[in-house]
């Protein structure tokens, strides 16, 4: 709706065009959406509108993961459109990925008309039933008089306690009919009341834990970047000394420069981070949820320690591993007052001294850094293109990745420095998230250099967006580390299935032909398959900013994500290679505090 059109006070309007009313009330500023009958009305008063821009996507699930990494990169909500039935079911997998990640956004979709809903009607879909489980509220509106508040409500559960989705599902007939529109000044949600001031007693409490242990380490996941938290984070570590390893989704919360960073811990995460928890004697979980990729086997996940676990969202404390004190807030507010406790405690006296046991670590890290072995052959190894990728694009970078070997691989060896560079999808493991993710990251930060970093199986799930942002002027860079297999089950078939590769051989190093592909597209293609190009291939990528850029890094198809736990197994029984473990120092702290 034009500035020229915006409707004087209780002037009637469509309910469409309270919809974009509320949109602009609610501060959203880009929205990805492909329009349908059943969302069309709402598109006539679009067109019009200076405050929103629409970005046509190719298919609803880049949508959706645009929305996700825009939010992702920025802490703002991010905004999808869907029409009704299979548009808004090819929301469904971003739906869940955002609800795994605590990634706020809100969906807006068409609906059938209200007297047809339950008919089986043309595009119809039950989505406020079929998306239940797996968005943090859902609305269906019936009213147009209900537009604007429902719209407000949807924007305030999404960004608030522990962010995730929210789809508000929109009749035809109630975009048609007229309204007045209203935005609310202030919201009921009687229901809904967040907790983001951590309880005092159970702040001192874990303070008094912290100062009596020996062994504890910061357990610090994605809660803390969603939460802001990352100066306060490094404040009680440098404060403490307590080691710190971060989650998947926490990458860059804590700089992996700094001295008591010991990395990513789980299934395939460093020794000393694995190692840390396992020994353990405190646990002090931040934002963290004790996922099973982390913990491994539950029942011998660090044996030895208590838990400290602070969390935005109740649920998640104590749902898999006792909490011995637990806190429930706001992550940033709790690190802040736990700051302030510990100072407390270290002026009565009482602090704790973890010299010995960082040292440790420190050995530890020492003896068993990340690395990777150089194929004999002189092919192109992964690890060394997103180590070379990391140090020419740089930690200011954002780069999000899709899932499987080049995710660990880009979670290891390409250093973070910085809250919000690096998006992934962690909790559902979505392939194709990358592509879509990155168009998304780069529109909401267009002064950022963007990466997408895909695997060529994932590459060709979404890559279709690549129109998307030719067409829209998104110019992101992706590099597709092409091993032409699906390598992580490739991997897993290597290790538990005696070699016979059933279905996992893309052969795409032939077809397509990424550089043709990505050309037809609008954008520059390169290819790279020697190690001597890698770094000239990179920064000619990185010269490149008017035209999205794809480099097809055809890479050793045999190489292996390692450190690995295997599923379902103890964390004990991490291997750095096939047949080659850490071997434990049982030294004279290991004896004294165990």
């Amino acid at each position: 709706m034009s500035e020229a059109a915006q409707p004087a006070a209780g002037e009637t309007v469509t309910g469409a065009q309270s919809l974009v009313l509320a949109l602009e009330h609610a501060g959203a500023e880009n929205i990805f959406g492909i329009p349908g009958g059943a969302i069309l009305p709402a598109y006539d008063p679009l067109f019009d509108s200076v405050k929103l821009r629409h970005i046509l996507v190719r298919h609803e699930q880049g949508a959706g993961h645009a929305a996700q990494g825009y939010a992702a990169a920025t802490g703002k909500v991010g905004v999808c459109m869907a029409t009704s039935g299979p548009g808004a079911t090819n929301l469904v997998t971003p739906l869940a990925d955002a609800h795994m990640d605590s990634v706020p956004l809100v969906a807006i979709t068409g609906q059938v008309a209200s007297a047809a809903i339950g008919t089986d009607a043309f595009q119809e879909a039950d989505i406020r039933g079929i998306t239940m489980p797996i968005t943090k509220h859902n609305f269906l509106v019936t009213d147009p008089a209900e537009i604007p508040r429902t719209v407000a409500e949807a924007f305030y559960i999404a960004s608030t306690g522990r962010p995730g989705p929210v789809l508000v599902d929109i009749s035809k007939d109630a975009l048609q009919a007229r309204t007045t529109f209203v935005w609310p000044t202030e919201l009921s949600l009687p229901g809904y009341r967040p907790v983001t001031k951590p309880h005092a007693r159970q702040v001192r409490e874990a303070a008094r834990l912290i100062t009596a242990s020996h062994k504890p380490v910061l357990y610090v996941g994605g809660g803390v970047i969603r939460a802001e938290a990352h100066a306060e984070l490094r404040v009680l570590a440098e404060q403490t000394g307590i080691p710190v390893v971060t989650t998947l989704m926490a990458r860059g919360a804590f700089p992996d420069s700094h001295p008591q960073h010991l990395g990513m811990p789980g299934m395939h995460g460093t020794v000393a981070a694995v190692g840390a928890l396992q020994r353990s004697d405190l646990i002090i979980s931040l934002g963290a949820r004790f996922d099973d990729r982390v913990t491994g086997q539950l029942s011998s996940f660090a044996p030895h320690a208590k838990v400290i676990h602070a969390d935005i969202d109740p649920a998640e404390i104590g749902k898999n591993r006792h909490a011995d004190v637990p806190i429930v807030g706001d992550c940033r507010e709790v690190v802040a007052d736990l700051v302030v406790a510990l100072r407390a405690e270290a002026e009565a006296g009482r602090e704790g001294d973890y010299t010995a046991w960082s040292e440790y670590l420190a050995g530890v890290k020492e003896r068993y850094p990340l690395g990777y072995e150089t194929p004999e052959d002189g092919s192109l190894s992964p690890q060394y293109v997103l180590e070379r990728l990391g140090a020419i694009a740089g930690p200011e970078a954002v780069y999000c990745a899709g899932v499987g070997q080049h995710q660990m691989w880009a979670s290891h060896f390409v250093g973070y420095e910085n809250p919000r560079t690096w998006l992934n999808s962690g909790g559902l493991g979505t392939m194709g998230y990358a592509v879509p993710a990155a168009m998304g990251a780069k529109v909401g930060r267009p002064e950022a250099t963007v990466w997408a970093i895909d695997g060529d199986g994932c590459f060709q799930m979404t890559n279709q967006e690549l129109a998307t942002c030719a067409i829209e002027g998104i110019p992101i860079k992706v590099a597709i580390i092409n091993n032409e297999s699906l390598g992580m089950v490739r991997q897993w078939q290597t290790l538990f299935y005696n070699q016979r590769y059933s279905n996992t051989d893309l052969q795409s190093k032939r077809i397509p032909d990424f550089v043709k592909l990505a050309e037809a597209y609008g954008c520059v293609g390169l290819a790279c398959d020697s190690p001597e190009d890698v770094d000239a291939t990179i920064r000619k990528a990185m010269e490149i900013n008017d035209v999205p850029v794809v480099v097809d890094f055809r890479v050793h198809r045999d190489a292996m994500v390692w450190p690995m736990v295997a599923a379902g197994t103890s964390n004990d029984d991490i291997k750095l290679a096939r047949d080659m473990a850490p071997t434990w120092e049982d030294d004279d702290l290991e004896k004294d505090h165990s």
